[in-house]
């Protein structure tokens, strides 16, 4: 790993911000050692106390906002606007779990033959985190957060484009008091293996593509070894014949566009009944020529680029495929400016239900709408999808969106909102959207021990 190095790259100028070596093995080993003679004492303190210090990690995520958030525009090219928003998720998620980590893992009465039966949450050990770049703080912190609060530690394995900010994480978790509870690891991918297979490493979490999900999956079931995995998704936007169309389509240019469309949550198939499809169209693609596209460290920005080159032309290859296959362009569809990974924000109507677009996950600023004729329909080619992340749902009568919610095969629905992530509430998927749920107490019993506890 000596002659390996990691280079950061601004996407909005193509210029290389930053050059990291790979650790060591030495390195990685004397990381480990340290992590693993840091836990023997941190899993001993109170939950109060390591709710105290996850707390101050949410103080200092506010105190260093700014500096955050431009390292997570620098390295990614999220508009700045949003890079402080994700510092402040972080943020509040962290005191979510300082004031609610003790009611979450005290003991629970069970009683059965005994009537002094309970349940009782150990901590695993050590958990190696493998996370990806579009969401280089909020990947992180809805992990570490829960996970320190159990008596956990952590490893972290980020991406490689989002060093500096895998390192910010680092120094913030030793700056709130307690050293070596949280570790970063700079290796490439192909070294992932060997941590899983390390005695120490007791579990694992993944956030990321289906490829690398299954890679983790399968490394660690050779070791016996607790996954959670949330992968890609390819979320359905439901617009029925009742709906607030101009409020949907608002909601839908957010859902889609936010984060430059690279989001595992972000709506991608907009699924419209044939009622409303014309109105909702228009207002959609009058939206979407709207947002302002630029220079993402600009107050006034709205849609910066893609994280990578690469990235920004498998999207392209997605819209190409489609229009072979009779969709049609309604805006955007081409680079942006000299400079940088931009794409105009797209919209493609006429779409069908075997489409690329519609059968692979598009993590781009790509919109494909499809219309169908009714609920039966929509819901149908919603559980098309190989994925079950999340959903929306557009109707004036909630009843009925709250009935269809319970048909669609994912992890969570929204009804006339947007789908977020929150931290009081359960997060992940089904199918090939991954296993396990992180966020609310769901996530922080993830990865604890639970312990049965017998007695007269």
């Amino acid at each position: 790993m000596t002659d390996i190095a990691f280079r950061s790259v601004n996407p909005a100028t193509e210029e290389g911000l930053e050059s990291f070596p790979a650790h060591t093995p030495a390195g990685v080993e004397a990381i480990l050692a340290a992590v693993t003679v840091a836990g023997k004492a941190w899993r001993a303190r109170p939950v109060a106390d390591r709710c105290a210090l996850v707390r101050s990690v949410g103080s200092a995520l506010r105190s260093k906002s700014a500096v955050y958030a431009a390292a997570i525009t620098a390295e990614m090219g999220k508009p700045i606007t949003e890079a402080r928003d994700e510092v402040e998720k972080c943020a509040v998620t962290c005191d979510y779990y300082a004031d609610h980590a003790e009611q979450f893992l005290a003991n629970q009465p069970a009683p059965s033959d005994s009537r002094n039966s309970f349940i009782s949450y150990a901590p695993l050990g050590t958990v190696l985190a493998v996370m990806p770049w579009n969401f280089p703080l909020w990947q992180v912190i809805r992990f570490a957060a829960p996970a320190l609060c159990a008596g956990n530690t952590a490893i972290l394995k980020h991406a490689a484009s989002v060093t500096r900010c895998a390192f910010l994480l680092e120094e913030l978790f030793a700056s709130a008091g307690v050293p070596d509870v949280f570790r970063a690891v700079l290796i490439p991918n192909e070294g992932v293996g060997d941590l899983i297979a390390d005695p120490r490493i007791a579990a694992i979490t993944l956030t990321g593509s289906e490829a690398a999900g299954s890679a983790v999956a399968s490394a660690a079931g050779r070791h016996l070894k607790k996954t959670v995995l949330e992968l890609g998704g390819s979320d359905p936007f439901i617009v029925l014949d009742d709906a607030d169309v101009e409020g949907a389509a608002r909601t839908a240019v957010k859902a889609r566009f936010l984060n430059c469309g690279q989001s595992c949550i972000a709506a991608k198939r907009f699924i419209v009944t044939q009622a409303v499809a014309d109105a909702f169209e228009e207002a959609l693609v009058a939206a979407t020529r709207a947002l302002r596209v630029g220079d993402p460290s600009r107050e006034e920005t709205q849609l910066g680029p893609l994280a990578r080159d690469d990235l920004r032309t498998g999207v392209e290859r997605q819209i190409r495929s489609s229009v072979s296959a009779g969709a049609r362009v309604a805006c955007g569809g081409e680079r942006h400016g000299e400079r940088g990974y931009f794409l105009q924000p797209t919209v493609l109507l006429d779409c069908t239900a075997g489409m690329t677009v519609m059968t692979e996950e598009t993590f781009g600023p790509v919109a494909p709408v499809i219309r169908v004729a009714d609920d039966r329909a929509a819901v149908a080619v919603a559980n098309s999808s190989d994925f079950g992340l999340g959903g929306n749902i557009w109707t004036s009568d909630v009843e009925r969106g709250v009935e269809l919610a319970q048909a669609l095969d994912c992890g969570g629905v929204f009804v006339n909102g947007m789908t977020h992530s929150d931290a009081r509430l359960p997060f992940g998927g089904v199918k090939r959207s991954g296993y396990g749920r992180e966020l609310h107490e769901y996530g922080i019993r993830e990865f604890v021990n639970v312990k049965t506890i017998w007695r007269p």
